[in-house]
């Protein structure tokens, strides 16, 4: 991710170095050590494991595997549906 990709609040976050305040917002996580925020820690992490995921949205490693493999046949469904157009 790039810089000028981050929304203000991240900037803002990371550079005066405190959690994000706002739990309201979709990007919000329960993890301090990445300022609250899912974006502030895919920008300091990159690629990130299953299993580090999961530490980070505090729910088991068979969880977020089930969630991956629901995102992904959600998205073969839409490549498969756009290309037959």
């Amino acid at each position: 991710m790039i810089d000028d990709e981050l929304p203000s609040c991240s900037k803002e976050c990371m550079r005066d170095k405190k959690s994000c305040a706002k739990s309201s917002c979709r990007m919000w996580i329960d993890y301090d050590g990445d300022q609250n925020c899912s974006l502030v820690s895919i920008y300091h992490n990159g690629k990130m494991t299953l299993e580090e995921v999961a530490k980070r949205m505090k729910i088991s490693l068979v969880r977020v595997s089930q969630i991956e493999k629901e995102a992904m046949k959600k998205l073969c469904k839409r490549i498969n549906f756009d290309l037959s157009e």
